[in-house]
Formats: structure tokens, C-alpha cells, sequence
């Protein structure tokens, strides 16, 4: 019975040690976009151009957004949502095992949803619970 206890705790321990956190700065390093995904879309020339020009748009600025272990959080510019009833670059988080969910300020009510698909070490992959073919790929930085 002694040595079950002292055993139950290590095992607790690395557990707990293995959890990963969320909290954090993390830059975007890719995404993808339905448009992206529609089959026949890469053979249409005209619409692969259209594709690659959003991409372009998107500028030279590292796009980082940061969650704090007090569940708020700040985007550098907008990574999360364009909603008109989101329009601030600070934001208010949940996040449990394998769901990330961005809050609206004064309800608390959820904005916008999404299936967290990996989260190991430095990188955080997630994907819209609403449009699955829309991935956001994450590399945590200092």
C-alpha cells in the first residue's frame, strides 16, 4: 500500500507534466481556405491567379496572435474572424482538449469555433468547426 501511493503520484505527475497549454504567442505560418480545397479549382488557372493574389495581400507583417492564462487574448491583426460583431483585435478564450472558442465580450457567448487537430510541442493546428476545409496552422514563439 506504500509503495502504491508514491506510484499513484508519479504517474499524476506525468500526467500533468504532458498536458499542453495553449497559452502563449503563437504565429501564423499557414492557412488554408476552401476555395483552396474545391476539387477542379488547381486546373483553373483564373482562379488559382485570384487565390495567390489574397495570399499576397495578406502582407509582410508576422500575424500573431496570444493567449493569456487569464482565458483573454490580443491578435496582431486579424487571424481569427472578420465578423461585425467581433471587432476587435482582443478577445476572450475557451479552450478544452480537442475545442478553441472565441468568445464575445459582454455575453460570453461563442463567436467562432474550432477543432483544435494538434497541439504538441510548438505547434497548434486548428481547424473552423463550421468550415473544416479552413486550417490554421500555428508555431509558438518566444
Amino acid at each position: 500500500m506504500k509503495t502504491l501511493i508514491p506510484l499513484a503520484l508519479l504517474v499524476f505527475s506525468a500526467i500533468c507534466c504532458h498536458a499542453q497549454s495553449i497559452v502563449g504567442r503563437w504565429q501564423l505560418v499557414k492557412q488554408s481556405s476552401c476555395v483552396e480545397d474545391e476539387p477542379g479549382i488547381q486546373n483553373d488557372e483564373e482562379t488559382q491567379t485570384l487565390v495567390d493574389e489574397m495570399k499576397a495581400m495578406s502582407g509582410a507583417t508576422p500575424q500573431v496572435i496570444e493567449f493569456r492564462a487569464n482565458k483573454t487574448g490580443q491578435e496582431s491583426t486579424k487571424i481569427i474572424s472578420s465578423k461585425k460583431s467581433y471587432n476587435s483585435k482582443s478577445f476572450l478564450y475557451r479552450y478544452d482538449a480537442d475545442g478553441l472558442y472565441f468568445l464575445d465580450k459582454k455575453s460570453r457567448t461563442i463567436i467562432e469555433g474550432y477543432t483544435v487537430e494538434r497541439l504538441e510541442g510548438d505547434s497548434l493546428i486548428i481547424s473552423n468547426s463550421e468550415r473544416v476545409c479552413e486550417t490554421k496552422v500555428f508555431v509558438r514563439i518566444k
